[in-house]
């Protein structure tokens, strides 16, 4: 039996699920980053425990290993956009090196899963790194447009606009109370 997790990053992450696997008593196979493969199966109440005990720690149990593809996708995507300076590839071609798959089927789960495209996704967490520039870095959009690898000003503002409804100027005036978390961004349509 595979339980697949969401949120793990790290091997702590790993850690702390085979803590919580010992301290309920079961026995596993394995333990890779999105998910546990069990040696044979578990009660429901078992179950419930093991995932209470892990969401303490930051982690979700989840139904399928779409949904841990889906959180890997989002956090590549997140690299790449804070990188986006260091990495010489365009998007998909990132994407798929990163995760193994071709960009195709990565963009196929995505949107039939979030409800949005990849490129979109991007485009919107570009914007919350634009918004996070301008008020707390205090950046002027020209720096921003550089930082986030724009071509042209315009272009990001545009994009801004677009996304957000308001000029770059404006939201620099209004602040930071418009500003999206990264689990709200998987809502973006």
């Amino acid at each position: 039996m595979i339980l697949y997790i969401r949120n793990m990053a790290c091997e702590s992450c790993m850690i702390l699920v085979q803590q919580e696997l010992e301290k309920l008593g079961i026995q596993h196979k394995r333990i890779d980053l999105g998910e546990v493969e069990i040696r044979g199966l578990i009660s429901d109440e078992k179950k419930e425990s093991f995932a209470q005990a892990i969401e303490r720690g930051g982690l979700e149990l989840v139904d399928s290993a779409e949904q841990v593809l889906i959180d890997k996708i989002k956090a590549a995507i997140a690299d790449y956009v804070i990188n986006k300076k260091n990495i010489k590839q365009n998007l998909s071609a990132y994407l798929a090196e990163e995760l193994e798959m071709e960009y195709a089927q990565l963009a196929t789960y995505f949107s039939g899963l979030t409800g949005t495209t990849i490129e979109q996704y991007a485009i919107a967490l570009k914007i919350e790194k634009a918004k996070e520039l301008l008020t707390i870095e205090g950046l002027s959009l020209k720096q921003v447009a550089e930082q986030l690898d724009y071509k042209q000003v315009s272009h990001l503002s545009n994009q801004f606009k677009k996304v957000t409804g308001i000029r770059p100027s404006e939201f620099k005036k209004n602040g930071v109370a418009s500003r999206k978390t990264i689990q709200q961004l998987g809502k973006v349509g």
